[in-house]
């Protein structure tokens, strides 16, 4: 299984590059994290940012792996805790489906990628910076991964 994280944002500051890869690199081969980098219009004075994110959301939606299975990150959509996370990432591991989870950029996700996903999930009721949410998911997708594997590291 391979998880797929499709962001809006690209040249992010080394220290969330270097908080991803941190925990990515933890992950096995078997659950891979692959980051999708889609770029983000320019948000210039008088810009149409509903245009702006109308396209970045086909971005997104058109980096989805051929039969992913699409998760919107949205602060209004399912709130999972740690072991809910767990939960679901046994599930994807059993079923051999690839996830794609959609992080949307300054303004949130397009209204399309909401609509195509199969679920949407919450990682806190705190709205974070689309740049924070990246290190967050991958640490938490770690975390959760180590439960699975009774591993030490969630405590």
């Amino acid at each position: 299984m391979q998880i797929h994280i499709i962001a809006i944002g690209e040249r992010m500051p080394d220290w969330v590059k270097a908080g991803f890869q941190e925990y990515a690199k933890r992950l096995p081969r078997e659950c891979r994290l692959v980051l999708h980098e889609i770029p983000a219009g320019r948000r210039a004075k008088g810009a149409d940012l509903r245009r702006l994110i109308e396209q970045e959301g086909r971005r997104q939606l058109a980096a989805v792996p051929s039969g992913a299975r699409i998760v919107a990150l949205d602060r209004s959509g399912k709130q999972l805790d740690t072991e809910a996370l767990a939960a679901e990432l046994k599930t994807r591991l059993a079923s051999g489906d690839n996830l794609a989870l959609l992080i949307g950029g300054p303004e949130g996700l397009a209204p399309e990628c909401l609509k195509q996903a199969d679920v949407s999930w919450a990682l806190s009721r705190l709205t974070l910076a689309h740049p924070v949410v990246r290190v967050v998911l991958a640490e938490q997708l770690y975390r959760a991964w180590s439960i699975i594997n009774n591993l030490p590291y969630h405590r």
